[in-house]
């Protein structure tokens, strides 16, 4: 049951964020109609992304490997051993993604590992661009998906453990193996319906 616990917090955590991040929004925050502006309930939900990764990769992930109680492995399923951040940030986004909410994010790189997790759109390859410049300032816009139309920002995606650039920069598949602790990774790419 102890293995548990540090999940059991990151949830009670996020629920927590979630609870408190709306009640919290300031008044030059709303829109004329009354909703919240758009870029910052992108920063609320990346606000919460960016915590629950941090929180994993440290008080999970390095503290579990530190120990030597279990490694975070590409392999995870296989070798019994924990999910790298990056992969439980993208399990999530796809768990959420099912919510049928129309809210997506992932994490995109001009240097992936996987193509996969390439720029799809070339409002993604300038924004992690940018993102990579300047990773105090989100990509953002609106894009247009059949006839919705969706609110997309791109957020500079940083290495927070060894965990993290230990995989790129050991990975067979890795465009790029110099990558240390705070360097922007790409990006986590944030986007939900206008309406």
């Amino acid at each position: 049951m102890r293995s548990r616990f540090p999940f059991l917090f990151i949830w009670v955590l996020t629920g927590s964020v979630l609870f408190v991040i709306p009640c919290t929004a300031k008044g030059s925050d709303l829109h004329h109609g009354g909703g919240i502006n758009p870029e910052v309930v992108a920063d609320y939900i990346h606000a919460v992304i960016e915590a629950d990764r941090t929180l994993y990769a440290t008080h999970v992930v390095n503290r579990m490997q530190e120990t030597g109680t279990v490694i975070a492995s590409e392999g995870w399923k296989k070798q019994k051993a924990l999910p790298l951040p990056a992969q439980m940030l993208l399990l999530a986004g796809l768990k959420v993604g099912e919510s049928g909410l129309g809210l997506q994010y992932r994490l995109a790189s001009l240097f992936p590992i996987y193509e996969r997790n390439g720029p799809t759109t070339d409002f993604e390859r300038k924004g992690l661009d940018a993102v990579e410049k300047d990773p105090d300032k989100p990509y953002t816009g609106v894009i247009t998906r059949g006839d919705k139309q969706y609110f997309k920002a791109i957020y500079a995606d940083i290495a927070v453990s060894k965990a993290c650039v230990n995989c790129h920069n050991t990975h067979i598949l890795s465009g790029k193996r110099d990558r240390s602790v705070g360097d922007v990774m790409g990006g986590i790419v944030i986007s939900f319906p206008m309406e």
